[in-house]
């Protein structure tokens, strides 16, 4: 699923509050500064701190590779 590019515009991450990668294919946001994943789930991006991934560097690299909208 989708996000739409005028939800996108309006989505950052609640921490920083910098803007946010989408990566499709995930399906999750990233914030790369704070290396941090939000999951989506069942189309809703679910930025909660809380429930935000913190990856490791490998995981970063392969993050940033991946497709983005």
């Amino acid at each position: 699923m989708t996000l739409a590019r005028e939800l996108l515009d309006l989505l950052a991450c609640p921490r920083d509050h910098g803007d946010l990668l989408y990566i499709e294919d995930e399906p999750c946001l990233y914030n790369p500064r704070l290396r941090f994943r939000y999951p989506i789930r069942d189309g809703i991006p679910v930025l909660l701190v809380d429930e935000a991934e913190t990856v490791d560097d490998a995981e970063h690299d392969r993050l940033m590779r991946q497709p983005r909208v």
